[in-house]
């Protein structure tokens, strides 16, 4: 054969085999081609069944706003698919246990959520509850943050805080005060806060727990107390009445509305001041595209109309932190309210 022919024939060769290359990369590129729509038709998670909200409190309290201001939000949004719908159920009692109950048992299931506050971390503390939200389910986001106030009757000889401070000073049991809805709880522990900022022997304070701050408010104005310390939201009523007089709020600076001739507890000359961060959670090991999706709904809530106006009206502070953010907060808040809780003689956990 003469090298000519030799020469066309590996030509020949080499053009068979790029076509075999080019038909099989044409073939992949086909394969390619029929699964891209396919991938672009998987859509992120969203809630495949009835929502159920689960609130740790009774029907128009604090907590149970926040539920019902993200039930409207839900379903103005129009998530729920055909059939199903977002539940407000109230499961009181137990200081959350009742409620925490249910997502615990529901590992992995994103259609139960509930909330978390800094009164959990202090019922943890004190041996009242015995689980710790922010270690035990999913933190999703943090919402707002609570502001506390101390309130006396509105014919109390105490006018202000430093009159309170001059008599608890002198006799810390002089003074009895109440609080919602057990001993220990984030109300007490940011009021105690604030007294041993004060000068004011914590260990001797007379704290009588009362089922809601309704009730310690009818027992403040009958004569039963002499301070209750309370949210802004349980307040609102009995203040525009002119029933009590409010001695401070625990916010960094003053609050507006209703609030806005009350001082803060530094503008009264005490470095002091305490809020409780308001947060949704979910049960244990949920997925991230079901985080994803929640983390977003609730950033998306605080721009809400409704839910500003719920934030206006009671006075609260929202102040959105998704959920890496929010889990580190909670756990940081535990450690610093543990020796307060301690000083109280309080305190039931180790670790």
């Amino acid at each position: 054969m003469s090298e000519g022919a030799i020469g066309n024939q590996e030509w020949q060769g080499s053009m068979r085999g790029l076509n075999r290359r080019r038909a099989a990369g044409g073939m992949a590129g086909a394969a390619l081609a029929g699964l891209l729509p396919g991938m672009a038709m998987a859509a992120p998670w969203k809630p495949d069944q009835n929502v159920e909200f689960v609130v740790p409190a009774g029907a128009g309290g604090a907590l149970d706003q926040v539920g019902r201001a993200m039930k409207q939000f839900y379903d103005e949004r129009g998530d729920a698919p055909p059939g199903k719908t977002f539940l407000v159920t109230n499961k009181p009692g137990g200081n959350g246990k009742i409620a925490f109950d249910m997502l615990k048992q529901r590992p992995g299931d994103a259609n139960f959520l509930s909330l978390n506050t800094h009164g959990y971390i202090a019922s943890y503390l004190t041996g009242n509850l015995d689980v710790l939200p922010h270690r035990e389910f999913t933190t999703i986001a943090v919402l707002q943050d609570e502001f506390l106030t101390l309130a006396v009757r509105s014919d109390s000889p105490i006018r202000n805080i430093q009159d309170l401070l001059t008599a608890m000073r002198r006799d810390p049991a002089s003074q009895r005060m109440g609080v919602a809805t057990s001993i220990g709880n984030h109300i007490h522990v940011g009021t105690a806060k604030a007294l041993r900022a004060g000068g004011v022997d914590i260990k001797k304070l007379v704290v009588a727990p009362f089922k809601s701050s309704s009730e310690s408010i009818v027992a403040l104005v009958g004569g039963h107390l002499e301070l209750v310390a309370s949210t802004t939201p349980n307040v609102i009523a009995m203040l525009q009445a002119g029933k009590i007089r409010l001695l401070a709020v625990s916010s960094a600076q003053r609050l507006g509305g209703a609030f806005k001739d009350v001082p803060t507890w530094r503008e009264s000359g005490v470095d002091s001041d305490f809020s409780s961060a308001l947060g949704i959670i979910a049960p244990k090991g949920i997925t991230a595209d079901q985080l994803a999706y929640w983390e977003a709904r609730c950033k998306e809530l605080v721009e809400h109309k409704e839910w500003k106006l719920l934030v206006e009206r009671n006075q609260s502070r929202s102040h959105f932190m998704p959920h890496a953010e929010a889990s580190a907060y909670y756990e940081k808040e535990y450690q610093s309210m543990r020796g307060i809780v301690a000083e109280l003689g309080l305190l039931q956990v180790k670790t």
